[in-house]
């Protein structure tokens, strides 16, 4: 029998395993395989082939151009029936119950107590599997593997570009520091010289004074003995008062004098300054930014509504009966907040979407954001109230956090790597996470509702606003340039606007009562899921659960939120 080559022909995206000729083989000479004899059960080259007709010309022979009358090498049958688990073993049976292949040792260790595991040769009835089909799909996966792979590359280095920039800026931290100490030392050395020089000068001055008044003193004592026994009477009397004048005056600095001051300098080092550094653990912290960075054309994957459900989001203690969901948020653990704007709260929901705590407000819920996976921002607006408020989910209670103020009107909120972006109705503002305004990106003036509500793509290089006024959505640039403008008939009074995690864009059109998804630009409508007749009715807030693969909306005058399951 011929022995199986590892050589391999690629031919566009196919490949096939080659043979070599079994008389060369023989004699120890590599030389592929152009023949099959189904008679010898062995393979021949051109040249073999040619002596094998002569000696045997009934025998029955494939060429290139039948290989799939050919056998299947030996190492491909040891590829395919080599049980994963136990690399020794070959796949001898099947289990029903958990649609695995076994060998005899995954059948006695982990499938003992299954009630259908049986011999591979008693499942193999019927048609046989498409293979063909199974190689499509395995191309088909490859593809996404590559792009995949070719994204993780891509990560590494820019992973390895932001490792050299944070590098250069603990460099940069470092020098900084050394500056301020500089400072700290000159300044410091400046209060020392300053010290210095008021002492010598105070010294100085009491070394002058006494110097002063020894020279006064012997020189009246020297002048006293040239008038002594002179009998001057005018000399002799102005003498005496000038020497006792003198010598009380320096009695009286010798007594204010009397306790000498001795002046030194000493330093004290600051031990609060001290304490602090030597309780630093670092320069600064080392965080991990994470980000959604969709893979090319992910944002262009048409969603597929396979199902709905319907769940009520009303509580006893709701005293008003009308319900306007404005704002819907996914948390940690799949758990949702929905925005109850006429009883000023928010809801949370469980897996089951039922309600099993709320958070009330001091003002009606417009919209909300994720700021982390356990907390969100809310604006709010009421009388002489514009703001956000932070909630947050601790240990399953929602606990309110700090506030925002805002001077304009706040209708839509959406946050992007710590940077928060506010609608007003007519602008869209940027700001940062303490509310400091950043800039004004756009404005529109030409009515009420221009720049209604707004979403960001995974990268924060899009913003998509949606123009209630105008039945229209807009996408900007990062700098608020316009980038294009949708319209659709369908869309009418679009209100909210998401952008999933895969950067896919799902916009609410309110009186028409419908969900589209337009391709990640905001140029084009990829789908309409959902409208009227699947039971839409005004809708207002739209947000998908990645985890349930589901679209979750939020309507007016309704107290059920509806879900759809996508694919």
């Amino acid at each position: 029998m011929a022995l199986f080559s590892q050589s391999t022909v690629g031919k566009g995206s196919d490949s096939f395993t080659d043979f070599c000729c079994s008389p060369c083989q023989e004699h120890k000479i590599d030389q592929w395989a152009e023949f099959y004899c189904d008679n010898c059960l062995k393979f021949y080259c051109a040249k073999c082939i040619n002596l094998h007709g002569q000696l045997f010309g009934k025998h029955v022979t494939y060429g290139r151009g039948d290989t799939s009358k050919w056998p299947v090498c030996k190492e491909v049958e040891d590829f395919i029936q080599k049980c994963d688990l136990h690399k020794d073993k070959r796949l001898e049976m099947f289990c029903n119950d958990h649609s695995q292949l076994c060998c005899t040792n995954c059948a006695f260790v982990n499938h003992r107590q299954c009630a259908k595991v049986v011999l591979i040769s008693e499942s193999v009835k019927g048609p046989l599997p498409d293979l063909q089909q199974l190689s499509r799909k395995i191309q088909t996966v490859l593809v996404e593997l590559k792009k995949l792979q070719n994204y993780w590359d891509t990560n590494m280095q820019s992973l390895q570009i932001s490792y050299k920039k944070q590098l250069h800026e603990i460099g940069q931290t470092r020098q900084k520091i050394n500056t301020i100490l500089d400072e700290i030392e000159k300044t410091t050395l400046k209060e020392l010289e300053d010290k210095m020089t008021s002492l010598k000068a105070s010294v100085n001055t009491n070394v002058d004074n006494c110097s002063k008044l020894q020279n006064e003193l012997t020189r009246l004592r020297d002048t006293i003995h040239d008038i002594v026994d002179k009998g001057k009477a005018e000399l002799s009397f102005i003498a005496s008062k000038k020497c006792l004048q003198k010598i009380n005056q320096s009695e009286t600095y010798l007594i204010e004098n009397l306790v000498q001051v001795e002046s030194s300098l000493t330093f004290q080092v600051d031990s609060d300054f001290q304490q602090h550094l030597s309780n630093l653990s670092g320069l600064g912290r080392i965080v991990v930014c994470t980000q959604a960075v969709p893979l090319p054309g992910a944002a262009n994957k048409v969603l597929a509504v396979q199902g709905k459900s319907e769940y009520n989001v009303s509580i006893p203690s709701d005293a008003k009966k009308r319900f306007i969901i404005r704002a819907i948020c996914v948390l940690l653990n799949d758990q949702i907040l929905v925005a109850d704007h006429d009883n000023k709260r928010v809801k949370l929901l469980d897996h089951q979407y039922q309600v099993v705590e709320h958070c009330d407000l001091n003002a009606c819920p417009m919209d909300m954001c994720l700021i982390t996976p356990s907390e969100v921002a809310v604006v709010v607006v009421g009388y002489k109230t514009h703001g956000a408020q932070f909630v947050s989910i601790n240990d399953g209670r929602l606990v309110k956090g700090r506030k925002l103020q805002f001077i304009h009107p706040c209708h839509g909120i959406a946050n992007n790597q710590q940077i928060l972006y506010l609608t007003s109705g007519t602008a869209l503002y940027k700001y940062s996470m303490s509310g400091d305004l950043l800039n004004k990106l756009y404005e529109d003036t030409s009515n009420d509702f221009t720049v209604n509500m707004c979403a960001v793509s995974p990268s924060g290089d899009k913003i998509f606003v949606t123009n209630f006024a105008h039945d229209k959505v807009i996408t900007l640039a990062r700098d608020g340039t316009v980038i294009c403008t949708f319209t659709d008939p369908d869309l009418v009074r679009p209100h909210g606007i998401h952008v999933t995690a895969q950067g896919q864009v799902l916009v609410c059109g309110q009186f028409s009562s419908i969900i589209l998804q337009l391709d990640g630009e905001g140029k084009k409508k990829l789908a309409t899921l959902a409208t009227r007749s699947d039971g839409l009715h005004y809708p207002l807030s739209v947000c998908y659960n990645r985890s349930s693969s589901s679209i979750i909306v939020g309507q007016a005058n309704r107290a059920d939120i509806l879900v759809f399951k996508v694919k």
